[in-house]
């Protein structure tokens, strides 16, 4: 059997975006890598580590499975420095050549203290990756707005939107062009009874609305800020998460690919603890992707 040739390929069309697969206490390294191999075995070509990232973090699940592909999503620049990164990526590469995927971001002003001019510190953070030997297709980034899509375009492989629409993928697509990958995240409640599923949305959700790059993107496309206030109007939830019956939840999902997604990194939302593995939810989620 041949080798998937590109990026695109070898991650296809879905991935799982959790932050539980990160965790840092080693006694859990042999739960995450049998969670790993089996959502390489359910058909997932990709994981997406939530939370700031590294590639350490990637290590269990590459050496659990043969296929899958690991990405942070994300590092956020203010953690880790360029020369750290570029060592890291270096070492994991040549353990598991070609399947690790370093999703870099600048994530927020009111999470890292060091927060400043953040666009010309991602363009100084590339540069040194660029010195450093860290190749551009092997690297992704975490863009929202026209400026940063960009330099997705012209200085990695690609793009990994959080909490975004459909609309913006469309808008992301256009500003990429064809070639890019854009795999945007999309949370998924395998709720249908309506108010619960809103409910467990909003629990989420809530953490976000009070960070101005998502809101600001909100804005952006069309909401208002009567959208973002009281824990998120209907309108915004059912936007950025799939619910309900199983074919609703794989018709959302394919949106964002017709909006011009080439993978969509899920995200399973529960009532769980967040670091707590919804290793049953996933068996659903690939079983309605069929």
């Amino acid at each position: 059997m041949s080798t998937p040739s590109t990026l695109k390929d070898r991650i296809g069309r879905y991935g799982v975006w959790n932050v539980g697969l990160r965790a840092e206490d080693p006694a859990r390294r042999g739960e995450l890598g049998e969670a790993a191999a089996e959502l390489e075995e359910l058909g997932f070509g990709a994981v997406w580590l939530g939370g700031s990232s590294a590639a350490r973090h990637a290590v269990p699940l590459l050496e659990a499975t043969s296929t899958l592909t690991v990405g942070t999503s994300i590092q956020s620049i203010w953690d880790y420095d360029a020369e750290s990164s570029a060592a890291s990526f270096a070492e994991v590469d040549a353990a598991h050549p070609g399947r690790f995927l370093l999703g870099l971001g600048v994530s927020h002003a009111k999470l890292a203290d060091q927060y400043r001019r953040p666009y010309s510190a991602l363009v100084a953070y590339l540069g040194s990756l660029d010195t450093a030997g860290v190749p551009a297709e092997r690297r992704v980034l975490a863009a929202l707005g026209p400026k940063t899509l960009e330099l997705a375009r012209d200085r990695a492989a690609g793009a990994v939107p959080y909490l975004v629409t459909p609309e913006h993928t469309a808008q992301a697509r256009e500003i990429l062009g064809a070639g890019p990958l854009l795999a945007p995240e999309l949370k998924v409640v395998l709720e249908t009874d309506p108010a619960r599923a809103r409910a467990l949305a909003r629990g989420t959700l809530a953490m976000y609305l009070a960070l101005p790059n998502y809101t600001n993107n909100f804005l952006r496309h069309g909401f208002t800020e009567d959208d973002l206030a009281g824990g998120g109007s209907d309108r915004l939830v059912d936007a950025v998460f799939a619910w309900g019956e199983a074919d609703r939840i794989r018709d959302r999902i394919d949106t964002f690919h017709r909006a011009g997604a080439d993978h969509v990194a899920l995200q399973v939302i529960t009532d769980a603890e967040r670091d707590e593995l919804p290793r049953e939810e996933w068996r659903r989620l690939a079983s309605l992707l069929g």
